[in-house]
C-alpha cells in the first residue's frame, strides 16, 4: 500500500536427502512512496529442481531493494521482472550465485523503465566451480518516454576450475535520448598475488581461496540491512565455499 515499509525474507530450504521440484511464483505490488527490502534465498538440496517466477510492480516515488541468493538445487532458474510504473522510483536488483559440482543455475532479469526520472542498480556476482554451469541474462528496457533514466547493470563472475562455465548476457534496449545507462560483464579467476601473500602467512591454499572468493561475493550481501539475515547468509556463503572448515 502507499507509504508502506516492509522487510521480506523468502527462503527455500530442503531438509534431508530428498528429491523434489519447487515451482514458486512471487508477485510484489508496491504502492507510491513505499520502501520495501526483499531477500530471496534458494538453498535447496543439490538433487532438487527449482524454477521460480518473481514479478514486481512499483508505483511512483517507491523504493525496492531485492537480493536473490542461490546456493542450492541441481537445476535452478529464477526469472525476475520489475516494472517501474511511476516516476521517481529507485530499484536495486542484486544477486549472489554459487554453483559447484554439476549444478546448473540460471538467472534471468528484466528491468522495465516506462516513465521518467527513475533509477535502477543491478549487481550480480557469481562463483562457479567444478563442472557447474551458471547463466546470467539481464535486460534493461528504457521506453521512449522514460527520459532522465539512470540505470546501471553489472555482472561479475569468478571461475574456480577450467571445467566451470559461465554464460553472461547483459542487455540494454534504449529508446529515449536523455538517459544515463551502463552495463558490463567481467569473468576471471582468482589473482595470484593476494593468494601468494596469504600462503606466505600460513593460510592453507584451500582456505585462502575460499576467503578471497567469500570477500568477492559478500560485497552484495553487505548491502542487506537486516543484520540477522545478513550474518546468517554470510555464514552460509562461507560454508558453501569451504565445507571442510564449516
Amino acid at each position: 500500500e502507499d507509504g508502506a515499509i516492509a522487510r521480506i525474507v523468502e527462503t527455500y530450504i530442503t531438509d534431508g536427502d530428498t528429491t523434489a521440484m519447487t515451482l514458486p511464483v512471487s508477485e510484489v505490488v508496491i504502492g507510491s512512496r513505499a520502501n520495501i527490502e526483499h531477500v530471496r534465498v534458494q538453498d535447496e538440496a543439490t538433487s532438487n529442481i527449482h524454477l521460480a517466477l518473481w514479478e514486481t510492480r512499483q508505483a511512483g516515488s517507491s523504493e525496492y531493494r531485492s537480493y536473490n541468493v542461490a546456493f542450492g538445487a541441481a537445476i535452478g532458474r529464477t526469472d525476475q521482472g520489475i516494472d517501474l510504473q511511476g516516476e521517481w522510483c529507485t530499484t536495486r536488483l542484486d544477486g549472489v550465485v554459487v554453483g559447484l559440482g554439476e549444478q546448473i543455475l540460471d538467472n534471468h532479469t528484466r528491468l522495465d523503465h516506462a516513465l521518467p526520472n527513475c533509477n535502477s542498480f543491478e549487481i550480480y556476482k557469481q562463483v562457479i566451480g567444478d563442472r557447474a554451469t551458471v547463466v546470467f541474462n539481464g535486460q534493461i528496457y528504457v521506453h521512449p518516454h522514460a527520459q532522465k533514466t539512470d540505470a546501471k547493470q553489472t555482472n561479475q563472475a569468478i571461475l574456480l576450475s577450467p571445467t566451470a562455465t559461465i554464460n553472461s548476457k547483459p542487455q540494454l534496449e534504449i529508446f529515449a535520448d536523455d538517459v544515463k545507462c551502463t552495463h558490463g560483464a567481467t569473468v576471471g579467476q582468482l589473482e595470484d598475488l593476494p593468494l601468494f601473500y596469504m600462503r606466505q602467512r600460513g593460510v592453507p591454499k584451500a582456505l585462502a581461496q575460499s576467503l578471497l572468493v567469500y570477500a568477492f561475493a559478500a560485497e552484495v550481501l553487505e548491502l542487506i540491512t537486516m543484520e540477522e539475515v545478513r550474518l546468517r547468509l554470510e555464514q552460509r556463503l562461507f560454508e558453501r565455499l569451504n565445507p571442510t572448515n564449516a
